[in-house]
């Protein structure tokens, strides 16, 4: 496989070209191309799309087409991370995620659920727009190690805040280790939040979790 090849990829997703994209995804992979490669290739497609979508050029439709094309090609991706020489079966840590309250964006959150997955932890996803009350319950039920907050649009932040307030008042931030990513999630915002750290990517966020679980 070329450099054309890994370009033609990126295109196709990013414009949107399913049928496409996913017959070059699976013949990249038949002929031995990395899998790891390949997801990143969809991280940068998902990274167009996503600037796309601030230009008001894509809307919640090219979104969610995105989504599931990413999810076609982490289910043909997936098994062969799984099977590969060294691949650890222990789990590293619980990791509990979502999409704040009032926003509907799961792109970046689904990448980083499927790297921190196939990374040995284990990820309890609880979808978009969660509310307050529920990642409360879901923290008292999963005892995760690592919680993390996704939000593209800027009111997420406030959400964020919010969310960690509320985690802290109830008496659950303890030892569990809270980040935050999405949009333009940067320093400012991450002490704005009182989060512990924030990432720019699924790589980071990995990053943090080998680093806080001892992974």
């Amino acid at each position: 496989m070329s450099q054309d090849d890994e370009k033609r990829l990126v295109d196709m997703m990013a414009d949107m070209n399913e049928e496409e994209a996913l017959a070059l995804a699976r013949a990249m992979l038949e002929r031995g191309f990395s899998p790891l490669r390949v997801l990143e290739l969809c991280r940068e497609a998902m990274d167009l799309v996503g600037k796309r979508f601030e230009k008001g050029e894509y809307f919640l439709p090219e979104l969610i087409l995105a989504g599931e094309m990413l999810e076609q090609v982490g289910a043909m991706a997936k098994p062969l991370i799984r099977t590969a020489p060294g691949a650890a079966p222990q789990t590293l840590g619980r990791v509990l995620i979502g999409t704040v309250h009032g926003d509907l964006h799961d792109i970046g959150k689904n990448i980083v659920t499927f790297m921190l997955d196939i990374n040995s932890f284990e990820v309890k996803d609880i979808g978009i727009d969660v509310p307050v009350e529920k990642f409360i319950e879901v923290i008292r039920e999963f005892k995760p190690q690592v919680l993390g907050l996704s939000g593209f649009l800027t009111l997420a932040f406030e959400s964020m805040k919010e969310t960690i307030a509320a985690i802290e008042a109830a008496g659950l931030r303890g030892d569990m280790k809270i980040m935050i990513g999405g949009g333009q999630v940067d320093e400012r915002v991450r002490a704005y939040t009182g989060a512990d750290a924030f990432g720019n990517n699924a790589m980071a966020a990995v990053a943090l979790c080998r680093n806080w679980t001892g992974g």
